[in-house]
């Protein structure tokens, strides 16, 4: 039994499914992987740099009364010191400009001997080769999974399933706000009244800019070119128009013409560069993403050995989020 130290470093909702999932899964990963775990160190805005080695109680963590036990550490380097972790799951806001200070914690990990798990866009889009090339010196693992479409299995497919394949061309509907906004229009809602049930539902944020002006699916879009292309893009390269300015009535007609609105993310490898764009497009029902309905989304990817890959996620969650650094998990700690 290998038993390992984890450090939570964000603990908002994305945190807190985490470690639910870890204690559903304490038997599956005890019987079916020899691994085991205690959470060293918790860090986040409201609890400072809690650190214990000899670990929280998981429970007390997820109760709404906790209160940090051990040490409170006066900075990073230090709460990393004194939780001595072997996995660093780094689950902090995402600054879509320059990734800090998510890079920084990463890189920090990382060189104290820690992986590096991350549901954070920024570090990948930002800081890619980096800190990959940190990983490998430091025969530890930088991983990513949850970035994108949280728990379906798309950089790992690639870079498990999908030796020597060159990817060319992707097309797809990667924010799930927006498609359900759009979706809530189609049915009759104004703009607004769509933004504000995507907000009760606690899939938009209090301010959903970064959904509908789809700055959200360009880091995606950039993330994915960078790590599957191989070709660094910034978020801000990418051609960019959101859902803003389109009108309820025009999003209704549109559905009702057989020609529905989706916020469409493409990219297209020419010559050594990339093309990427975000921007809402009508397609024809006879295209499979015409019919991506609510919070869903899904991707096609054309290589350059498969001439259409398909990969759709239905009715994500946070759970499902915590799943795919979860997933990472098992892959950073289990041999081969």
């Amino acid at each position: 039994m290998d038993y390992y130290n984890l450090a939570l470093l964000g603990f908002g909702n994305v945190g807190r499914a985490l470690v639910r999932l870890l204690l559903a899964k304490a038997d599956e990963l005890r019987d079916q992987y020899a691994i085991a775990w205690k959470i060293t160190g918790v860090a986040s805005r409201r609890l400072g740099w809690c650190a214990n080695p000899d670990g929280f109680d998981p429970q007390l963590l997820l109760d709404g009364n906790f209160q940090p036990e051990g040490l409170v550490a006066p900075s990073l380097t230090d709460w990393l010191s004194a939780a001595r972790p072997d996995v660093l799951f780094e689950n902090t806001s995402l600054n879509a400009e320059n990734g800090e200070p998510a890079i920084s914690h990463i890189r920090a990990a990382l060189e104290g001997g820690a992986h590096a798990i991350t549901a954070n866009k920024g570090p990948v889009v930002h800081a890619y080769r980096e800190l990959r090339e940190l990983a490998r010196a430091r025969r530890r693992s930088f991983l990513f999974e949850a970035t994108v479409m949280g728990g379906a299995p798309i950089f790992s497919l690639f870079r498990e399933a999908l030796p020597a394949t060159r990817l060319r061309r992707l097309r797809g509907i990667l924010n799930s706000t927006t498609n359900l906004i759009l979706s809530e229009m189609e049915a009759g809602l104004g703009f607004e009244q769509a933004v504000k049930g995507a907000q009760d539902l606690g899939i938009a944020e209090t301010d959903p800019s970064a959904d509908i002006d789809g700055w959200d699916a360009a880091v995606k879009v950039a993330a994915l070119v960078t790590v599957l292309m191989g070709v660094p893009l910034r978020p801000q390269d990418v051609q960019r128009q959101g859902i803003r300015g389109l009108d309820p009535s025009a999003v209704r007609a549109a559905r009702e013409a057989g020609q529905p609105y989706k916020l469409l993310c493409t990219a297209e490898l020419r010559a050594g560069d990339v093309v990427a764009i975000v921007a809402p497009e009508q397609i024809p029902l006879t295209d499979p993403l015409a019919h991506v309905r609510g919070a869903s989304s899904m991707v096609e990817f054309q290589t350059d050995t498969i001439h259409r890959l398909t990969i759709s996620e239905q009715d994500p969650d946070v759970d499902t989020t915590a799943f795919g650094l979860l997933a990472d998990f098992i892959r950073a700690v289990s041999p081969g």
